[in-house]
């Protein structure tokens, strides 16, 4: 049976108070049914995965408990203007995802209340778990913990369990307390009809991610920022190449957060056993070993290109079990891939793969690009599924096999990036994931954005500083994803870098949506395991047409929280603040980052008016007014401040700050100040002051960084009698 449902409908009280005696014997029939079905009786058996179980689901008068595993993850209480209120327990089952549902429902007229606290890991957030059916189309990531008012859920990421309340009434969650054994949040909802949704499992069941076990594995948060040779060079790339490449971004880029190197197809002598991968070829005289001794030694992070083909006919005819096999018992052929190791075999992975990886890692490279996965499962495994049909091996679990080799060679702490497009059966194996095809795009960052920093990162591929490179930072940075430039290193000289300096480093965010924006691309990934050919994107891989023309980034930190809008396109011609998750009842600062534009003050929303036909796209910075002088943003980083402000603070009269900055990058403070009052005296430490100027109400000083580290800055003001 495709589908299975059931449901346990346990206790119904319309007057939960006044139940009569006969009210209450049949309620204990209902719960002896329940407990009939909860054994496994009534053809549906228990679930024996430790992770997807049943929430227990407990309502005694007007409190509400949500058990899962044990342990309380929900507790509430519901309060009406009569203290009464009907209510319906379920557990449904699709297949082997399950959904636990309370509704609570008041009499005609009347509004419910429900407040309780939400108990999870320190792995959890505050996000949309459901599609809105009003508003215009944004994706939302988060920098720190999320306090929008978008927010309906809370995700757990390290037991891959989301509570969330359905459409309907209104909804607030509020981080409560945070210490690294667990969060607690506050919610509260209110209306005539509120509904608790459980759902264990999500990714993993809900989404079909099977392999998603994230008490496994931990994703590595640090800003991935850098440099790979392939546009640049393509297969022509030299070690000479390198060398300068590495000089210019150590002095161009290694002081904004690009740390990463990564060589690209061209340093090997062909692709197949270990010492063709091993022996750089004749452009690079000095060999691998030297090349990532020498990018430690300037700072830079070492990584490398690989990919799984074989090309060597006369290993595979003298190792004819190591390799996939056609219909005719000879070696199976497909394209990119040539012939296919078979990841089922240990001895061929002890002897092709291992040494290899097992080799760089002691050579000290740090990053591993491992292309070419599309065709071993496609053209390799896939179209040869009698193989393994005929050997009694799960094709799957013979690929996946492979890339384990690879992470246990290379290590935990190595960061392990798959190529290319969605790779499901590779969760929890790979630090990133390039979701797309050769050639920037950021339409995958909407399409798999719930993935982004949860299952993986996202590689929306390298990005040229061409005529698109504002807009294609801009999205890459606001959505936390992997940020790798590919330009020749005279490009780094000239002002097209300017950009590039502003979006790194990546801030770690968290998806605000655990949908997919665009869900067009991730509700076919069913078709993986029948595809066999990776010539071009498949269905289910990221695709080139963007659906929308909005991302948000909040940005919450102990001192502050602010907003980042940027937007690609003119979709939306008016900017609600509701829409964006802000109280509509407050007035916001809007400041345009790469102009350097204060749009304005507003209440409700702003208009964004027109793309600059430079830039081709906005990047607002939307900061709550005060009443007092203002910081509305710095020039540092695109998000007006996510990597540089320490610290700021107002108190009594003086308006200060502590920061990090770069190198040799003039630092620009952007200030408002309200009418009555005046500016007195600014301190400095750290840097130097290079100007100070007003235009009307914002203030622009100037601080000459120096050589970088971390500044501080006071300004006393006075107010006008």
């Amino acid at each position: 049976m495709k589908k299975l449902t059931m449901v346990l409908e346990i206790f119904t009280s319309n007057f939960y108070r006044y139940a009569s005696g006969r009210t209450r014997i049949i309620l204990i029939m209902l719960l002896l049914t329940a407990c009939w079905l909860f054994s496994g009786c009534g053809g549906v058996s228990r679930p024996t995965d430790s992770y997807n179980v049943f929430p227990e689901i407990k309502v005694k008068g007007p409190e509400i408990i949500i058990e899962y595993r044990g342990e309380p993850v929900f507790t509430g209480k519901v309060i009406t203007q009569n203290g009464t209120f009907s209510f319906t327990r379920n557990i449904f089952q699709d297949e082997k995802a399950l959904t636990g549902v309370v509704a609570l429902t008041a009499a005609r007229g009347i509004k419910l209340n429900l407040a309780g606290q939400i108990k999870a890991s320190a792995e959890s957030f505050p996000c949309e778990a459901d599609r809105s059916d009003s508003g215009p189309v944004v994706v939302r990531h988060v920098s720190g913990l999320s306090r929008s008012r978008l927010n309906r859920a809370v995700y757990d990421r390290r037991s891959d369990w989301v509570l969330s309340v359905d459409s309907g009434p209104r909804v607030q969650v509020s981080p409560l307390e945070e210490n690294p054994e667990g969060r607690v949040y506050a919610i509260e909802a209110s209306g005539s009809e509120i509904i608790l949704r459980f759902r264990p499992a999500y990714y993993r069941l809900h989404r079909g991610l099977k392999y998603y076990e994230p008490w496994t594995y931990r994703l590595k948060q640090d800003s991935v920022a850098g440099w790979i040779s392939w546009f640049a060079f393509y297969d022509r790339v030299t070690e000479a190449d390198i060398v300068e490449t590495a000089e210019t971004m150590v002095e161009k880029l290694l002081p904004f957060g690009y740390k990463l190197l990564q060589i690209d197809d061209g340093y090997q002598r062909g692709e197949g056993q270990p010492e063709l991968w091993l022996q750089a070829n004749d452009k690079f005289p000095r060999g691998l070993s030297f090349l990532a001794s020498y990018l430690k030694g300037k700072g830079l992070v070492p990584g490398l290109w690989t990919n799984v083909a074989f090309k060597q006919v006369e290993f595979v005819q003298a190792h004819p079990d190591w390799f996939v096999q056609d219909n005719s018992g000879r070696p199976g052929r497909g394209n990119w891939v040539e012939y296919s190791l078979d990841g089922s075999v240990e001895k061929a992975l002890d002897e092709i793969v291992r040494p290899v990886y097992r080799t760089l890692r002691n050579q000290g490279w740090k990053y591993f690009k491992v292309d070419a996965l599309r065709h071993l499962r496609y053209e390799g495994y896939n179209a040869h599924s009698g193989y393994f049909i005929r050997k009694k091996v799960d094709r799957e679990k013979a690929f996946r096999r492979y890339v384990e080799v690879i992470r246990e060679e290379i290590g935990p702490e190595s960061y392990l990036l798959g190529c290319w497009g969605i790779r499901p059966e590779l969760v929890g194996l790979l630090d990133g994931c390039r979701i797309g095809t050769d050639g920037f795009s950021y339409a995958g960052l909407a399409q798999f954005n719930s993935w982004n920093n949860v299952v993986w990162r996202n590689d929306p591929d390298h990005i040229q500083l061409d005529e698109e490179r504002y807009r294609s930072l801009l999205v890459t940075s606001l959505t936390g994803s992997i940020l790798l430039l590919t330009d020749k290193p005279a490009v780094y000289h000239s002002p097209a870098v300017e950009p590039a300096r502003r979006a790194a480093p990546v801030l770690w965010t968290v998806p605000g949506q655990i949908f997919d924006v665009d869900p067009s691309r991730s509700s076919l990934l069913d078709r993986v395991g029948a595809e066999v050919s990776g010539s071009g994107p498949r269905p289910f891989d990221a695709g080139l047409r963007p659906a929308c023309d909005l991302w948000l980034l909040e940005i919450v930190r102990p001192f502050e929280n602010w907003l980042v809008l940027g937007r690609t396109g003119e979709s939306e011609k008016k900017i609600r603040f509701s829409d964006l998750g802000l109280d509509d009842q407050k007035e916001y600062f809007v400041f345009e980052f790469w102009s350097k534009q204060l749009v304005g003050s507003f209440n409700g929303g702003f208009e964004p008016g027109p793309l600059d036909p430079v830039y081709r796209s906005q990047c607002f910075i939307i900061r709550e007014r005060m009443a007092h002088p203002q910081l509305l943003a710095t020039s540092r980083h695109l998000t007006g401040g996510g990597p540089d402000l320490l610290d700021t603070r107002w108190e009594g009269d003086e308006l200060s700050a502590k920061c990090q900055l770069a190198a040799g990058d003039p630092y620009e403070l952007y200030i408002h100040i309200p009418p009555g009052w005046n500016l007195d005296e600014t301190t400095i430490d750290g840097a130097s002051l290079e100007s100070s100027r007003r235009q009307g109400s914002l203030l622009m000083i100037t601080l000459q960084a120096g050589t970088g580290g971390q500044a501080s800055w006071t300004i006393r003001f006075s107010r006008t009698r």
